[in-house]
């Protein structure tokens, strides 16, 4: 089982990023999946969750009406477009379905100016 989390980097507060997750050794196509954002000395973060069954995406309060999940199951891909961002929304980000426990370091977003 593998995740590879891609698309970070530095940008300026109102910038736009889009992280990729590329995943494998797992049905995909049957895992609700989802984006986290991990900073130091804080837990780990729900920021977004996309479901299987056509129910909306559950996405943090503090990112609603600018981030935006979504899957390609075809590739096994989960995507997370992050718009307008804030320097609140720094932080090492990761994905995985429902069961990962173990965690990698992501791809890291820093919003500053």
């Amino acid at each position: 089982v593998e995740f590879v989390e891609s698309g970070g980097g530095l940008v300026q507060p109102g910038e736009s990023l889009r992280l990729s997750c590329a995943t494998s050794g797992f049905a995909f196509n049957n895992n609700v999946m989802s984006w986290y954002r991990q900073t130091p000395g804080k837990e780990r973060e729900l920021v977004a969750r996309m479901f299987l069954d056509g129910s909306p995406p559950y996405y943090a309060d503090s990112v609603k009406g600018r981030f935006t999940i979504s899957r390609d199951n075809a590739k096994s891909m989960l995507y997370l477009q992050m718009n307008a961002l804030k320097p609140e929304d720094t932080g090492a980000y990761l994905c995985g379905p429902l069961w990962r426990t173990f965690w990698g370091q992501g791809t890291l977003v820093t919003v500053s100016s």
